[in-house]
C-alpha cells in the first residue's frame, strides 16, 4: 500500500512503536499514547495493523494480542484523530469478513447483519472502536477484508509450498465459501475508498466471485499444474492451530460480495481467481 501511495505522489508518514526517525510518528498502544498534534496536517490515516489470526492457537494470551492490536489500537487512533486540530478527514481502518460469522451459502453484502463467534465479536468491537472519530465528523471506512491473494505473503503464500509438491487439498468437505481478493484489487479498492467521499462505513474488500474451499483449492492446484485429490487432514490442523482457530478461520463459510465497491464504480482488475492467479503466479 505504501508503494502504491508513493507511486502516485502521496507522502507517507509511518506510525511506529520504536523511537521515530524523520517522517515517522511514535505511538504506544499499551500505554495509550499518541500525540494528537502529530496528526495535524495529515489528509488521511490508513490503519491495517493487527496480530495475524491464523498462525497460532487462540490461547488466552494470543486472544489478548489479537484484541489489543485491533480494538485498543483503533480506540487510541479514534481519540487522537478526534482531538487533533486540522487533523485527517478520512480514516481507512482494518476490519474483516469475519464480522458476518458462519453463514453457509447466504450472499452477504454490507447491509447484512453481524454474526456470532469469537472472531465476529472481535470484528464488531473493532469497528465500534472508531466511534469517537466518526462523531467528530471524520469519514471512516471499515475494510472488511477477505483472503488476500499474494505470492509474497498472507494465507496463499503460506500454503504455496505444499501445493507445489502436490500436498494441497480441500479442508473438510470443502463446501464452505471462501471470499478472496487479489492483492492488486485490495490496494486498488483502498485507493478508491480513500479518494471517493461517497464511500464510508463498511466496505467488503473481496472479489466479486467467492468460491467454495474445494473450488479455491482446485483453482490454485490448476494454476500450479499440481493435482489436489486429497483433503487436508483436519486433526493435523487442530494440532497446529487448535480446534477453535481451525473452525473459525478455515471451516467457516462466508459468501461475501463487494456490493458497495461495485455500486460506487470500482472496476475489478481480477474478477475470477483464475485471472488473479495467472498474474500473481
Amino acid at each position: 500500500m505504501v508503494e502504491a501511495l508513493e507511486a502516485r505522489g502521496d507522502e507517507v508518514v509511518a506510525l511506529v512503536r520504536r523511537p521515530p526517525r524523520s517522517g515517522e510518528i511514535q505511538w504506544d498502544i499499551a500505554a495509550g499514547i499518541l500525540d494528537p498534534g502529530a496528526l495535524e496536517g495529515l489528509d488521511a490515516v490508513i490503519n491495517l495493523a493487527g496480530e495475524p489470526l491464523a498462525n497460532k492457537k487462540w490461547s488466552d494470551e494470543q486472544k489478548k494480542r489479537i484484541e489489543d492490536s485491533r480494538i485498543a489500537a483503533s480506540s487510541l487512533l479514534a481519540a487522537s484523530i478526534a482531538a487533533a486540530d486540522a487533523g485527517p478527514k478520512v480514516w481507512l481502518n482494518g476490519s474483516a469478513v469475519g464480522f458476518y460469522g458462519d453463514r453457509g451459502s447466504d450472499k452477504l453484502t454490507e447491509e447484512s447483519t453481524g454474526g456470532s463467534g469469537y472472531l465476529a465479536d472481535v470484528v464488531q468491537q473493532w469497528e465500534e472502536a472508531t466511534a469517537e472519530a466518526e462523531a467528530a465528523g471524520v469519514r471512516v471506512v471499515h475494510l472488511r477484508t477477505g483472503i488476500v491473494l499474494s505470492a509474497d505473503g498472507g494465507a496463499m503464500a503460506e500454503v504455496l509450498p505444499f501445493f507445489k509438491i502436490g500436498l494441497g487439498g480441500r479442508i473438510g468437505k470443502g463446501d464452505q465459501y471462501w471470499s478472496w481478493i487479489s492483492i492488486n484489487d485490495a490496494v486498488g479498492a483502498m485507493l478508491h475508498a480513500l479518494d471517493n467521499e461517497v464511500v464510508s462505513g463498511p466496505i467488503n474488500l473481496t472479489g466479486p466471485t467467492p468460491l467454495t474451499n474445494a473450488a479455491y483449492t482446485k483453482a490454485l492446484g490448476k494454476a500450479l499444474g499440481r493435482p489436489t485429490p486429497f483433503p487436508t487432514p483436519t486433526p493435523a490442523l487442530w494440532v497446529r492451530l487448535g480446534r477453535e482457530t481451525t473452525e473459525e478461520m478455515l471451516m467457516t463459510s462466508l459468501r461475501v460480495l463487494p456490493q458497495k465497491l461495485l455500486d460506487t464504480g470500482y472496476v475489478f482488475r481480477h474478477e475470477t481467481m483464475a485471472e488473479a492467479l495467472e498474474e500473481l503466479l
